[in-house]
């Protein structure tokens, strides 16, 4: 190779490096999904609550035993049903207990508050009894209201037995049904502030007491916002967590795990890779024509958000059914149609489509108007 070919050589190297270069920086290389990661849980579900998307499933629909993270039935049932203002007594049938404990003894007051801080960050094994108890009257009337409200979120594969997570019969869960519950508890916003907090106070009677949640992720994601561990020597490590990153929030469940620190990091860092929010485009018509109206128009409206939760690579279309007319009179708020907000080749969101405004129907002529109409039109008719 001569001198001058290799000078060309190398300018174009040099240019086709700084023409990647500038594709990266601008946006115009996509984005590579990572790979799905290895890990040390035997089921793992990484789930997107707004979508309903799954994005990562590892024997999912097996039923484990979940350690205390069954906790999170027990504080959702009580923040659905109890003032977390009301004061509550520590009765002889809740105690005692194994396992972690906060502490309580047979008499004590406290408000619900402070029996789901007890419940959630130190996972007390007598803050969740107290709260059967008061409930339900009695820990197995508790577990069938545990069970009907897991069949209300769509749990099919659980089987709750105690209120605290500890082995008992045939107390399970699978990872799937575990992610399904983690999403209900972010929808309380008393449950998601005690989940994301990594110390709060409890008072029990007139002490004070400061203490630390056993989710080590909130230090090691500064994203992550709850939710619950757990561990039995039957059930291994069990972890349901959630990250809030970039809009998007993300429910990792796994059960039977060793690591599992690092399995949820992995899980996020894989499941974050493939989810994107999406506008939802401005394309709904105007109006919708109307027969027999004082006006010949309606406007419509649409309550569809501004946007939406995606797979990387996915389109957001909208379809709108609409009638060719409507006939007056029409309220502001009547059902005139319906928009399907379309990603991909599936809907995830339908909503009605609705009059923003009314119109009146045109006023008939009263009889007498008809005929005296139809006689002139006759009277015309003959003179012509």
């Amino acid at each position: 190779m001569n001198l001058s070919l290799g000078w060309v050589v190398i300018l174009r190297i040099r240019i086709a490096v700084l023409a990647a270069l500038l594709l990266w920086l601008w946006g115009g290389v996509p984005v590579v999904a990572a790979s799905p990661p290895s890990i040390s849980s035997l089921s793992a579900v990484v789930y997107e609550p707004e979508s309903g998307l799954v994005l990562y499933e590892k024997d999912p629909d097996t039923p484990r035993p979940m350690a205390s993270t069954t906790k999170l039935m027990t504080a959702l049932l009580a923040a659905e049903c109890l003032d977390p203002e009301a004061v509550v007594t520590v009765p002889a049938a809740a105690l005692p207990v194994e396992g972690s404990q906060v502490g309580l003894a047979v008499g004590d007051t406290l408000t619900v508050r402070d029996l789901l801080t007890g419940l959630l960050l130190a996972s007390g094994n007598d803050t969740a009894n107290v709260l059967a108890c008061h409930m339900a009257g009695s820990l197995p009337a508790f577990a069938d209201r545990m069970n009907e409200r897991a069949a209300e979120l769509g749990m099919t594969d659980s089987l709750f037995v105690t209120p605290s997570g500890l082995d008992e019969g045939g107390h399970s869960a699978s990872a799937r049904d575990m992610a399904l519950l983690g999403a209900a508890v972010l929808e309380q916003p008393l449950l998601a502030e005690l989940c994301a907090a990594k110390t709060a106070p409890m008072h029990i009677g007139d002490r004070r007491i400061t203490l630390s949640n056993h989710n080590k992720l909130l230090k090691l994601l500064p994203d992550c916002v709850g939710l619950k561990t757990g561990f039995t020597k039957k059930s291994g490590r069990c972890l349901v967590s959630a990250v809030r990153r970039n809009g998007i929030t993300l429910v990792v469940a796994t059960l039977h795990g060793g690591d599992y620190w690092n399995d949820h990091m992995a899980l996020y860092n894989y499941g974050f890779s493939l989810v994107v929010r999406q506008p939802v485009p401005d394309t709904l018509p105007d109006s919708c024509p109307v027969a027999g109206g004082a006006t010949g128009q309606v406007a419509l409206t649409a309550d569809l958000p501004k946007d939406v939760v995606t797979r990387v690579g996915e389109d957001v279309t909208l379809q709108v059914e609409l009638p060719r007319f409507v006939w007056a009179p029409v309220a502001a708020g009547d059902t005139v149609g319906r928009v399907l907000c379309r990603i991909g080749d599936r809907t995830n969101i339908e909503v009605p489509l609705t009059a923003a405004g009314e119109v009146a129907a045109r006023p008939m002529p009263r009889r007498w108007e008809l005929v005296r109409r139809h006689y002139r039109q006759l009277l015309q008719a003959l003179l012509e």
